[in-house]
This record gives structure tokens, sequence and C-alpha cells, in this order.
């Protein structure tokens, strides 16, 4: 007997299948389960994906849009500027507030795992007070990690040091940095050194902000490739934006593409605000604004993708939604292919799965029934739609159920109802 059965559900590898959930657990997947179950749900033409996850995000920011100005520019640097006139106002209620709208709003987009960057310059520390008591209002529904980040500079901030290892006390529980932040490239390579040092004595993982800018010769990412394999941390590491990689010339890429993979580092760029960000400084031609991703999956570094930001002193536009940032990656990768297509689906899922260590994530009979019923009817047409996540599944019990998105049309003579996305589909594809 299951709990749930979701019938002739379409899977991101291809399969149809019906899946069954027991007690919070993927049961079977088969061709047909002819077994009763508590719930049967029709999923005929629709894709069931493992729930979305966020390596990359600043919950501590979001939704805070306008507080205390707007960012004029909508520069990175005006952001940062911003944040700081920001950060002494913020109150733990206003904090923990914010965050569980957030949360709710990703609940609603199938996001069931977030990682979440605490800034921890602050001596105060009311943003990682604020954020744990989050990660344990939410972890029924969400699995929260949090990165204690020294937004100012691990050394460049007065109390940098001492403040993230006081966030970590706390139970702040992955190491973070800001490398190209600090006050010269030394300051930058010893903040790696200290910080993968400080991570390996506690047994942590290590989420980096590295090389985010422009500038080529920012190259803190060959450090930090090496300090994961110094300190015995392959698997554990991941590198954030890593920008500056798109404007490295092609020689040094070559050698630096191989060391990240013999670190087995992860690589998360972000796409929605790397596009957005970079490249200020360019007339024209503008660089694109991010890392070389078909580069790092070719070289088997496994890439995953961040929202980072939604409606805060950087973005002023996000939504909650991974599928969003893989419409992006699409195409500022130039990842248009089918094939292609589905590793960006990856991206979102199992290989954001991977970069934050998850446990029993993804459609596998015995893992977490943390499922998404999506209203589309394959991977590629989940991307180029960004359509309704109908149901929303958190080990095995409903958490959310959104109407299928339906137009009814009133043509001259001819009324109908259409479906945004089936009705659509081209007959070489359908054939699929």
């Amino acid at each position: 007997m299951f709990d749930t059965i979701i019938r002739q559900a379409n899977l991101p590898d291809g399969r149809i299948a019906d899946v069954g959930i027991a007690k919070g657990r993927i049961a079977a997947i088969e061709a047909s389960l002819p077994a009763e179950a508590g719930e049967v749900v029709d999923a005929t033409g629709r894709l069931l994906s493992p729930s979305f996850c966020d390596p990359h995000f600043h919950m501590d920011a979001t939704l805070s849009l306008g507080l205390p100005r707007m960012n004029v520019s909508g520069t990175l640097l005006e952001g940062i500027a911003l944040w700081g006139e920001l950060r002494p106002l913020l109150t733990k209620e206003a904090l923990v507030d914010r965050a569980l709208r957030y949360c709710d709003l990703a609940v609603s987009q199938g996001l069931l795992h977030i990682r979440t960057h605490v800034d921890t310059s602050d001596p105060r520390l009311v943003t990682a007070e604020a954020l744990l008591e989050v990660q344990d209002r939410v972890r029924d529904y969400i699995d929260l990690q949090l990165v204690a980040f020294p937004q100012d500079g691990y050394y460049r901030a007065p109390q940098g040091a001492k403040s993230l290892e006081r966030a970590l006390d706390m139970g702040v529980g992955i190491v973070g940095g800001i490398p190209h932040f600090e006050r010269t490239m030394e300051e930058g390579r010893l903040s790696l050194e200290a910080l993968c040092r400080i991570a390996a004595e506690r047994g942590l993982m290590v989420d980096i902000h590295c090389d985010e800018t422009d500038d080529p010769m920012s190259r803190h990412v060959e450090t930090l490739a090496a300090e994961t394999i110094r300190h015995g941390l392959q698997g554990r590491v991941n590198g954030s934006h890593l920008t500056s990689m798109h404007s490295m010339d092609n020689y040094y890429v070559s050698k630096l593409i191989p060391l990240m993979a013999e670190a087995r580092m992860n690589a998360t760029p972000n796409p929605l605000i790397n596009i957005m960000l970079q490249g200020r400084h360019d007339s024209y031609p503008k660089r694109r604004g991010m890392t070389r991703v078909p580069e790092l999956m070719a070289a088997g570094i496994n890439v995953s993708l961040g929202q980072d930001c939604t409606m805060d002193p950087w973005y002023s536009m996000g939504s909650a939604d991974m599928l969003e940032v893989a419409h992006m990656a699409v195409h500022v990768a130039q990842m248009g292919g089918i094939e292609q297509k589905a590793r960006i689906f990856d991206a979102i899922t199992v290989n954001s799965a991977k970069t934050m260590g998850l446990e029993d994530y993804g459609l596998v009979v015995g893992n977490h029934a943390d499922l998404v019923l999506v209203q589309a009817a394959d991977v590629t047409e989940a991307i180029r739609l960004k359509p309704t996540r109908l149901i929303v599944w958190r080990r095995g019990r409903v958490v959310s159920r959104t109407a299928p998105r339906l137009s009814d049309l009133n043509l001259p003579g001819r009324p109908a109802r259409i479906d945004p996305g089936a009705d659509f589909l081209p007959p070489a594809l359908r054939a699929r």
C-alpha cells in the first residue's frame, strides 16, 4: 500500500513511469503500479522532477529592495555600498519576516533546498541569529544551509576574522569568503589559506565568492583549488561566481580547469546576477559576465546554478524560480541543444544537490520523496516555459498545489481553451 501513486509521469531522463511514495520516500518507480494508494495523481503528459535546489543565495538581504534607498546605477559596487547603509538598521524581527516570506515563495516554486550566505561583517551577528532561527522554523519543508560570509572581507573588515568564527560557533555550518574584495591580492590569498584551514579543522564545507570581477588577473580560484588539495577538502569546496574566468586568456584557463578538476571543486555561476552586474566597465563589445560553463562541464567539474538575489540591493528582480535561472543560463552559456538543456536542468537539480552535499536526493527508489510536478512535458519545455509547479511534495507530503495555467480564448466563431505548453509542441517533439 502506497501513500501516493503518481501515475504515468514523464521523468527527466525520458522515461514514463508510475512513482509510488510510502513513508516519505520513493518506494517504487515502475512502468505501471497496480497497487492502491491513499492518493492517486494523474501526471500524464507532465514532468515529474526532483525538487529544485539553489546552492547560492543571500536570504539576509532578500525582499529588502528600496531599503533605505534604491540602487540607482544597478551596479555591484553600489549594491555593496547600499547594503552597508542598510546593515546597521537590520533587526532580527525584520530579517526573519522577510526570510520566511521568501521561503513561502520558494516552496510554491518547488524550491526545497537553499544554501544562503549570511553576512558576518557586522559584529552584532544579527543576521546569523535571524537565519539560524529561520533554519529551525523551516526545517520541515526546506533544507536551509547557512554560510558564514565575511561580506566586507575576512581581513578587510575590522573584526572580520573573529566574527566569522563566532558565527561558526553559533551553528552556521559552512565557511565562506570573498578573497577578491580584500585590500590586496596577497591578503586575498592569505584569507583562502586561513578559511580552508578553519574548514579542515572543524570538518566543514567551504563556499567562496571567488573572482566575482571582470579582472582577468583575479585568479584566487587557483589558490582555492590548491588549498582544497592541501587540506584534503576535495568534493567539499564550492567556487561561486568565478566570473573573471570569462576574461582570462585561454592558455591560462587550459591549466586552471584541470587543477579545479583535480581538486574536485564544485562551480556555481549565478546567471541572472552575473549577466546583469558584470561587464559594466565595457563599452562595446560587452563581456557576457558568466564563467565558462560548457568547458567546466566538459572537464567533469560539477556545475550548479544559483539564484543569488531576489529583490535586494543588488538585483531588483527574481522570483525564487530556478527554471528562470536555467532559462538565462541556456542563453548566456549558449547551450541551446536538447542535450545541453538537459545538462542545464541537472545544474538546478542533481548537480546542485551534489554541491550542497544533500543525502538521499533524486528520483531513485529509497530516496526522499521531495518532488515537483511541472506543467511541462519534459525538461527542455520546462526551461522554455518556466511553467506552473502543479504539486510540490516534501518527504511525500503535499506542501503546495497550484492550478494549471490554461487560457480561455473567445475568438470570433471559435472559442478555445489552450495549454501554453502542450498545445504548442512542434510535431518533432511530440514524437519524442
